[in-house]
């Protein structure tokens, strides 16, 4: 007798059965339970509303989360007896919260996240996820986001998921079947959509320098926002480039539109634009559904340095905050308030710089508050903290030029770094570093 597999799992029995309303699902979680949030667009939002609409109940409940798109009711100050979160990467949804003590940020590079969990160091109890509907053999796609659900899915004593029929079907290792999750809390939404503001001079200015440092042939690392988006914008001309990133957002379409990214001289997932998650339009994410050019793999595969090292010519684009005279990179602070996270940066820096040809950049405008500060400091400003250590940046590229301060001095590297600060502020700094015996 020949076996036949159901086309529509939603109608089996098992399936039926695990479909409840989201506040029926949420109904499960107890107090001091520790719960692990989707990340980033695949933040499930009606999950975490309907957890939220339970705070009066109850108390002391530990919520690990990265950047979630969307809001964070659990951060807000009415809730701080019911809920505590534990950043890992720091959004502008719970920033209050970790600067007023209301929560926790945890600096942990990225590709070092999934085994946090996996080895029980951040103990896990409850899992709330959004994934696409189930195909014919029942498998759900963790969709947009990948980077560390898996091994929280896998860690956690009750998974709940938002069945999103909305979500796009992602490919590799981005599925989970439906009879490992508990509940199911079926919706029909579209996903939230980040906007990159439009590139200014600077940021152009910037990306003309970072894109002269791109060679055909290269595998690219790049973060978000305006100044990555105007570098992909300027490497039309290029060839033959690949991807390996631990996110990317629209910019990268273009360039695989005009087959300017071919990933055809990757030695890890040739073929593939390799990440981890993406964040960007409804196009980008049209884009990424049941395409198999995309590979979505976990933050410990993707952000492992080792892996990246092992692509020629890899370029790792990051930014900073600030930078001081010997090249200490603060990435997640201002001073004493916490802004964001280590991510994926010191992750990509380090395997860039051991990629055959690889170019780990460090790139940022050369003030901030409009002018009024130098981004190239002395000093870090007290209470910043070390994101990439001096040791590990080759490459600092403002809108004035490129630093290379791999293998030279701390005098050599003070004046490398002052010759690409902004004209008004080199007299101060040659001044102060004339103050320190070792950079005069």
């Amino acid at each position: 007798m020949v076996q036949t597999i159901s086309s529509s799992p939603r109608q089996s029995r098992i399936y039926k059965d695990k479909c409840v309303s989201a506040q029926e699902a949420l109904s499960h979680v107890k107090s001091k339970d520790k719960i692990f949030v989707h990340a980033n667009a695949a933040n499930p939002l009606p999950l975490v509303e309907a957890l939220t609409g339970r705070a009066g109940e109850l108390h002391d409940v530990e919520i690990y989360e990265l950047l979630c798109l969307g809001a964070a009711p659990y951060a807000r100050e009415e809730f701080r007896d019911s809920f505590r979160v534990h950043s890992l990467f720091i959004g502008s949804n719970v920033r209050d919260a970790v600067n007023t003590g209301r929560g926790d940020y945890i600096p942990v590079f990225l590709s070092e996240i999934p085994s946090l969990i996996s080895s029980g160091q951040i103990k896990l109890d409850v899992c709330l996820i959004q994934v696409s509907p189930p195909d014919a053999h029942g498998y759900c796609s963790f969709g947009v986001g990948v980077d560390c659900v898996v091994a929280a899915r896998r860690a956690a004593k009750l998974v709940i998921a938002e069945v999103n029929e909305q979500m796009p079907r992602t490919l590799g290792r981005s599925f989970v079947h439906y009879s490992k999750i508990d509940y199911i809390v079926e919706t029909d939404r579209p996903l939230p959509e980040l906007k990159i503001e439009p590139s200014d001079d600077v940021d152009l200015a910037i990306a003309q320098n970072v894109a002269s440092l791109v060679d055909d042939g290269s595998t690219l690392q790049m973060g978000i926002g305006s100044i990555p988006d105007a570098v992909l914008h300027l490497l039309k001309n290029k060839r033959n480039l690949g991807v390996h990133t631990e996110m990317f957002s629209d910019g990268i379409l273009e360039l695989i539109e005009l087959g300017v990214v071919t990933n055809d001289f990757k030695k890890i997932l040739p073929g593939k634009t390799a990440t981890s998650f993406v964040m960007g339009s409804k196009r980008l994410y049209d884009f990424v559904d049941n395409n198999p050019s995309v590979e979505f793999q976990t933050s410990d595969f993707i952000n492992d340095p080792f892996i990246i090292a092992q692509n020629p010519n890899v370029v790792a684009i990051n930014s900073a905050l600030q930078i001081d005279l010997t090249g200490q990179v603060c990435a997640d602070s201002l001073g004493t308030r916490l802004y964001s996270g280590f991510g994926g940066q010191v992750d990509f820096i380090r395997g860039a710089a051991r990629s055959l040809g690889g170019k780990p950049i460090i790139a940022l405008p050369s003030t901030a508050k409009d002018g009024c500060v130098s981004r190239i400091a002395p000093f870090l400003s007290q209470g910043g903290g070390v994101v990439t250590s001096r040791a590990d940046v080759h490459y600092v590229v403002t809108e004035y030029g490129i630093a290379q301060l791999h293998g030279k001095n701390l005098r050599d590297r003070a004046e490398a770094l002052i010759s690409v600060a902004h004209p008004e502020f080199r007299e101060y700094l040659e001044r102060e570093s004339s103050k320190i015996p070792w950079l005069r």
